[in-house]
Parts: structure tokens; sequence; C-alpha cells
């Protein structure tokens, strides 16, 4: 059975506090970014994260070095922990993840808006046709 990992960080980026969501989970990395606006409590990060858990977007997968479990001292984990939250930015692979999410957005909505032009062009190109006919009616 593989080991699941996820982690919130709560940062702040110019103009507004994000919430970086990351999950790994058997080999692959997924990166959701939350903005939250003015700097939110402890509480109101898990109360949104109770009510809005299934709305969130992640990025596609990224693949991911399998997470290896070992046992850690005690003051070491603290160490790390204290390390972490010192700790600003995004990390290169929630960068990577995000960008690869925001590419993809990116090419749909060319795409549909490629469609809608050519829909508003035809459209058009109707509209002018039965203008042409209605002149030659009567004729």
């Amino acid at each position: 059975m593989g080991k699941i990992a996820s982690k919130l960080t709560v940062l702040f980026e110019d103009p507004f506090w994000i919430g970086l969501y990351e999950r790994e989970d058997s080999g692959k990395y997924e990166v959701s970014k939350i903005t939250f606006g003015a700097e939110p409590k402890e509480y109101q990060v898990y109360d949104f994260m109770l009510k809005n858990w299934k709305t969130l977007r992640f990025s596609p997968s990224v693949e991911a070095a399998a997470l290896v479990e070992k046992q850690v001292n005690p003051k070491r984990m603290q160490r790390l922990a204290k390390q972490q939250t010192e700790r600003t930015g995004i990390g290169t692979k929630a960068q990577q993840a995000l960008k690869l999410q925001q590419e993809q957005g990116k090419t749909a909505r060319k795409v549909r808006s490629r469609e809608q032009r050519e829909a508003e062009k035809e459209r058009q190109f109707t509209l002018r046709q039965e203008k042409r006919k209605e002149k030659h009616r009567g004729h």
C-alpha cells in the first residue's frame, strides 16, 4: 500500500495571501492554488478546506519520487517543521505543476474563443445572405 502525503502552505504572494495545497499519492504529485485575499486566520483556513474541498482544481499529475517511510527523531521533526514554516516561496515542483495547469487552461481558453469567433463569423455571414435575399425578393 502506497503512502499518501498532503501539505497546505499559506503564504503572501503580492498582493494576496494564497494557499498551496500539495498532495502526493503513489508517485503522482498534484497541487492546487487557493487565493484568500486578506490574511486568513487558522480557523478560516480550516473552515475553507472543509467547505470547499470538492471544488479544488488540482493541476495535472506530475511524476514524483516515491515517498520513503522512515522513523524520524522527534527533535529532528521539530527542526524540520520550524524550517518549513520559516521558508517562504513556492517549491519548484509546485511551480511546475501550477504552470502546467495554467498552460492547459490557456489552450482550452484559446480553443473556446476560436470556436466562438468562428460561430460569430458564421452568424454574420448568414445574416448578410438573408439581407441580400430580402433585397431581391420583390423584383
